[in-house]
């Protein structure tokens, strides 16, 4: 049997079975190649991705090229025919015709059209794609939002719209990949490296993809075939600080005890090149020796950091290679065929693998041994490597830096540098760098970050508040700070930057206190989240879909999602569109798409109906975030100063709504296992009612470091005190938030192999989602801000109990319904209220203000 028989045989058996239920496809791994003549080569990666290559000598490829690392694939169903003239290969999504014999692929004689349920679509070579959905840029140095800042002939910088590479995705359902001219492999056991492609002149080796507007589904065929998105290690989701400043040890310590004493939580500390020496006669922007004159002793400062729980990357520039003044110079060069007397520089060569083994082996590995976590690069210089012709310095830094990680420590691999090109999602956190301190740079990064994910780039981090201040700034604007770290809060990675420059404050406390307060309330609300983004993190990594991505990926139907950029999917369960733009009174207004169904807007308490959009107000404390109805949500339970601990409690807020599940995950944190060594716990919520059970089921996997136990907490927002709580069957106490209307139960420390259950009996009608929350908090905010403007406030017997609601709500729990009901029919009347009460007309319309709410001349006369 010849191998086109053998083929044709074994893939339409795979076609027949995965259609026949209770029989499954074979899920073994197979090359995946269903039809080879002499000169073409047809492979099914997944029945919607195809590798189809012409070899006018007959040579086809095998190795692995930069972007296609996987060469066995599971058996994907598909079917090949011939109908005489024609090679037919069809598949659930698409079907191929190719003229046999007919050379290389050309409009008139390679065909695909899309089949069963997906988008229609025809295609053949030379058809223009036209609604690709972008994908990202290199860096975002010197831009200004959507605009690069270049410099003229005037000396100046001047706007010139910047543009992203095309991503793997269009609304045209369907993407070309030409990797013909891409490097490959070279196979070797130790550590693959670089070779070129050595094929005859017109040699094809395309792929592609059918997908229609499964999106989702897109990027999972496309990581089949180019590897996986990484799981960054779980302390990549915390609070990094850097700063471009010639920092002294003492400074940095002086630093870290900021963060403790303003209980603002750090994570990552971010030494930017001072850390080497930086004069004419020791170095410049390339060092690779620690500057003893500001670190005296650079082990014990990493001692030191250690001992704080804190992760420490450096700052590398490594285009001027090694010179003479380096501490490790004399090793390097012999090892690199110098004589170290002649002094001669060790030039950096990229694609050198003798040349990058040696700074590794004398450098890089010596400074991780003694405490260094990762390494930020920071190649600024030329696009390509000096030795081979086209090969990206950034695509093959990427890869070096994170590859040696992987190999020579049992750390999880990251590094922190800019995008090099298709195939480096595999090589995360991004450095989006050196942007601008503007309104545009902040209203930019939304949708730039989650477009990232249609090339699977999902981790990007950004100079959180801008890296440059614009011409004519002199001072940090507190506003624009603030939305920028709230922005980061549902950010990939949450970390702030900027230059030197002695105006540009981001330290939290050296600015006011509601700048402070807000800033770090962000940072907070940051690690609060973690346990859902590691979750989601971890699900990138198994759907290859990014914790930040486009509305159209979950709504491709809906031309609202394509238009309304500056929104993205937070996860499975949250929509995020960031304030971007200067308020007006102390409020900023947004527009926001919602889908179909009802979301939760965690701000005010206010369930909103979806399938349509809204204008909505938020105060500067205020980020806007819509929750699906009914979601569950975990948190970590307490302010945590570190995410070191795998221990630490979990809170699972259940939102109003329906019944709900979700999967929560978690592993060592920092290891390399965890595609083997996790464990998930199933929770669900099930409504029935006025009476929600809450099940935690036990525990399933297991990895190193897992604890025994935990303890967790049930927390029920936007909702009235409940009648009765039983914790496994015992009917138990809880407390009431009364900010949040929120019933919070302790669930005691147990073994985590043991199912736990909650019983909440609720009164009638217990749901309140009409934004009394939110009012609350605007009212009694207000209220302590007004005697700055009428010191001889005296309060009457409406306007006065609405700013102590908090405090009744506490003390008559009794009361819960009554109180929310009175309140309510307050605020309802508040024109009338405000106008009764005695204050001057100022005062009023501040107050008015500051509730967000429109004033009304008539009845404030």
């Amino acid at each position: 049997m010849n191998r086109f028989s053998f083929k044709k045989l074994l893939t339409s058996i795979l076609l027949l079975t995965s259609t026949i239920p209770g029989i499954k496809a074979d899920n073994t791994m197979s090359d995946g190649i269903v039809y080879q003549d002499k000169h073409v080569r047809f492979t099914v990666v997944t029945d919607g991705l195809m590798r189809m290559e012409y070899s006018p000598d007959g040579k086809f490829i095998n190795d692995k090229s930069l972007v296609a690392v996987c060469r066995n694939y599971p058996a994907a169903a598909a079917e090949v025919k011939e109908d005489g003239q024609n090679i037919i290969v069809s598949t659930s999504k698409m079907t191929l015709r190719y003229k046999k014999n007919s050379g290389a692929f050309k409009s008139d004689n390679l065909f695909i059209e899309s089949s069963g349920n997906i988008k229609p679509f025809k295609w053949c070579p030379g058809t223009e794609q036209k609604n690709n959905l972008l994908g990202t840029t290199r860096t975002l140095d010197q831009w200004d939002g959507q605009d690069i800042m270049k410099k003229g002939e005037d000396g100046k910088r001047h706007p010139v719209p910047g543009k992203l590479d095309n991503g793997l995705l269009a609304r045209d359902g369907w993407t070309l990949i030409d990797d013909s001219k891409n490097f490959l492999f070279d196979n070797n056991p130790d550590m693959e490296w670089v070779k070129t492609r050595k094929v005859k002149k017109g040699a094809q080796d395309w792929y592609f993809m059918a997908y229609g507007n499964d999106y989702k589904t897109a990027l999972k065929d496309f990581t089949t075939l180019a590897g996986k998105i990484p799981l960054p290690p779980r302390y990549a989701f915390g609070y990094w600080w850097s700063r471009w400043w010639a920092y002294s040890e003492h400074e940095f310590k002086q630093l870290i005890k900021d963060f403790e004493d303003y209980r603002i939580p750090l994570e990552v500390l971010v030494i930017d090149m001072d850390w080497h020496y930086t004069d004419e006669a020791h170095g410049g922007w390339t060092g690779w020796t620690w500057n003893e004159w500001l670190f005296p002793n650079h082990r014990k400062f990493l001692n030191y950091l250690r001992d704080k729980n804190l992760k420490v990357t450096l700052n590398l520039h490594p285009a001027s290679g090694i010179k003479k003044f380096e501490a490790a110079y004399p090793d390097v060069a012999r090892e690199n065929g110098i004589d170290p007397s002649s002094e001669k520089d060790v030039e950096w060569v990229t694609s050198d693998k003798r040349f990058v083994n040696s700074v590794f082996k004398n450098i890089l590995n010596p400074m991780t041994d003694e405490g260094v976590t990762f390494w930020w690069l920071d190649w600024q210089q030329d696009l390509y490597d000096s030795k081979i012709d086209s090969l990206s310095n950034t695509w093959w830094l990427n890869y070096t830096f994170f590859t040696k990680m992987a190999k020579e420590r049992k750390v999880r691999p990251m590094l922190y540098h800019r995008w090099g090109g298709l195939g480096n999602h595999r090589y995360q956190i991004g450095f989006s760098g050196d942007n601008y301190v503007t309104w545009k740079s902040l209203d930019f990064l939304p949708w730039f970050t989650a477009t990232a994910s249609n090339v699977c780039y999902g981790f990007w981090s950004h100079d959180l508040g801008g890296h440059y201040m614009a011409a004519g700034d002199t001072v940090t604007n507190p506003e624009l700070y603030i939305r920028s770290m709230q922005f980061g809060t549902y950010a990939p990675i949450m970390r702030t930057h900027s230059n030197k420059n002695a105006r540009l404050v981001k330290e939290p406390w050296n600015f006011d206190r509601n700048t402070l307060n807000a800033i770090r309330d962000a940072i907070q609300s940051r690690y609060e989240l973690v346990p859902y983004i590691y979750t989601m993190a971890r699900k990138s990594h198994d759907t290859s879909v990014s914790i930040c991505r486009p509305m159209y990926y979950d709504y491709p139907e809906n031309d609202e999602a394509y238009a309304m950029k500056n929104q993205y999917m937070f996860g499975d369960r949250m929509i995020v569109m960031p304030v971007t733009s200067p308020g007006v009174d102390g409020f900023s207004e947004i527009e926001v798409w919602l889908p179909e169904g009802d979301w939760y807007e965690k701000a005010t308490g206010t369930m909103l109906h979806g399938g349509k959009t809204y204008k909505r107000k938020f105060s500067l404390d205020e980020t806007p975030v819509y929750i699906k109805s009914g979601s569950i949500i975990p948190l970590h339970a307490e302010k945590e100063k570190t995410l070191r601990r795998n221990d630490a409690p979990i809170a699972f807020t259940i939102y109003p709504g329906e019944s709900d599940s979700f999967m929560l995950y978690e592993d060592n944190g920092d290891d390399q296992k965890y595609d083997n060594e996790h464990a998930f716990t199933e929770v669900s919520s099930n409504r029935n009612h006025n009476m929600l059970t809450f099940t935690i089921s036990a525990r399933k996997g297991t990895y190193a470091d897992m604890p025994a136990s935990r303890r967790f907490e049930i927390r029920i927002p936007a909702t009235a005190r409940p009648l009765k709580v039983k914790v496994d069957g015992i009917e138990s106490q809880y407390s009431y938030d009364p900010t949040q209307l929120c019933t919070i139960i302790n669930i005691p420390e147990k073994s985590c192999d043991i199912e736990r259950t909650v019983e909440v009996t609720l009164p009638e009608g217990s749901e309140i989602a009409d934004g009394t929350i939110g009012n609350m908090k605007r009212f009694v905010e207000a209220f302590g801000g007004l005697k700055n403007i009428y010191a001889k406030l005296r309060v009457n017997s409406d306007f006065g109990p609405m700013a102590t609601i908090y405090e009744a709500l506490e003390y008559y729990p009794e009361r819960n319904s009554e109180l929310i009901s009175q309140f309510n029919s307050r605020y309802a009347r508040i024109h009338e209220i405000v106008k009764e009460q005695e204050m001057s007309d100022k005062a009023r319309n501040w107050f008015l203000k500051k509730l967000g709410i429109e004033q009304d001349p008539d009845n404030l006369k």
